[in-house]
């Protein structure tokens, strides 16, 4: 974890349930937080590697009795652009019911979530939850829904339909931005995570561990750990071709889980390399092992915050000085009318209006001097709340 952070000021989230590579393409440019639907992901060897390794956390939330496993995959390429991604995987037992989320595999559901947040400040279940915790706008996107409607289908084209959603949202924030004004209120702070404490002796870490690192070389010429690679099925590979599988997984007095791997006697007893491989044991008596050792990973001492303003006040604030508003419509007296305007020619491209350039069109809508002017004035607004939007104080 990194030092208090003000969540609200340091990303734009976008929370999206889809996750394909044209979303997150897309919303690039900001810390986002999405679930992941593009499942194929998960037979990528480095995300098979790290699901047969152990997880990084638990998650369970006190008003449900399911608990996932998360395992955490710092850069993976997701979606047909390759985006580089940190991707979260859970996994949970297959429960009575069916489920709506995720992938069934062997009695497992899989979950994937990605996201670009750093990994020395949001910890798996930090993701998990920051995306569980959207629920909590559910009642103030209802209240926007209710006032404003933007999916209404009020256009027979998509550029139409798109421009009233705009239309509805800038909106909605303009409600947001004078109600902030009319009612201001202090910022809110929430301890979204609470701060992570140092690793105990023995315990597993909270908080997750590094990449697993393989031991050196023993002697200058002969086999070291690091030509023992790691499997997606969760087994180490010999120099050879041969399979090292899991045997033990010991916890270390700093924290560290060394992972045990151990070959078959009777693959060491027959491999033409074993003097390269064994060269402390030429009898070949016992089979080679290897350990993979999991350094717990460090975090921050410092909780992660989350800031922001209590925008349903605000917005209700602003709702109710709207509806108990009154608004004098004057009409100002027209000029003397023009003489009128000899008739001129069209040629046809001019009578076609979908043939007019915009600019054409803009000119051609244009108010002119000449039109009739209006005068409106407003009462019931604070004086303070007139001032903010720049309108004459009678």
């Amino acid at each position: 974890m990194v030092s208090p952070v003000p969540f609200a000021q340091l990303c734009n989230l976008v929370a999206h349930p889809v996750g394909t590579g044209a979303v997150i393409a897309d919303v690039a440019a900001f810390t986002f937080v999405t679930r992941g639907k593009d499942y194929a992901v998960l037979n990528r060897p480095e995300i098979q590697t790290r699901l047969h390794l152990p997880a990084d956390q638990s998650f369970s939330r006190p008003e449900s009795t399911l608990a996932r496993q998360l395992y955490d995959c710092p850069d993976v390429a997701v979606g047909p652009t390759e985006a580089r991604c940190r991707v979260v995987g859970a996994t949970h037992p297959k429960g009575a019911t069916k489920h709506r989320i995720g992938l069934l595999r062997k009695g497992v559901v899989y979950e994937l979530f990605v996201t670009n947040l750093p990994r020395e400040a949001f910890t798996a279940a930090d993701v998990l939850a920051l995306y569980l915790h959207r629920g909590a706008f559910e009642l103030t996107l209802a209240d926007e829904d209710q006032e404003l409607d933007p999916d209404r289908w009020c256009s027979y084209s998509a550029s139409g339909q798109e421009t009233w959603n705009i239309v509805a949202q800038w909106v909605w924030n303009l409600r947001l931005e004078l109600g902030h004004h009319l009612k201001p209120g202090p910022v809110r702070t929430t301890e979204f995570a609470p701060a992570l404490s140092a690793p105990q002796t023995g315990s597993v870490p909270a908080q997750g561990y590094d990449p697993p690192v393989v031991g050196g070389a023993w002697k200058a010429g002969c086999y070291s750990g690091g030509d023992f690679a790691l499997h997606p099925d969760g087994t180490v590979c010999c120099p050879a071709g041969k399979k090292l599988f899991l045997q033990e997984r010991r916890q270390e007095r700093d924290g560290s889980l060394r992972m045990v791997y151990q070959a078959r006697i009777a693959d060491c007893r027959a491999c033409e390399q074993r003097p390269q491989c064994q060269w402390h044991s030429h009898q070949a008596q016992h089979p080679r092992r290897g350990s993979v050792l999991l350094h717990p990973r460090t975090g921050g001492s410092a909780p992660l915050l989350w800031r922001d303003w209590p925008r349903r006040e605000q917005r209700r604030a602003c709702i109710q000085v709207v509806r108990h508003q009154q608004v004098l419509v004057e009409e100002v007296a027209f000029p003397p009318p023009l003489p009128p305007v000899l008739s001129v020619a069209l040629t046809r491209s001019q009578r076609a209006h979908s043939r007019l350039s915009w600019r054409e069109r803009l000119a051609r809508n244009a108010r002119t001097d000449q039109a009739g002017q209006f005068k409106l004035k407003l009462f019931g607004i604070p004086e303070t709340f007139a001032i903010w939007l720049g309108l004459a104080v009678a």
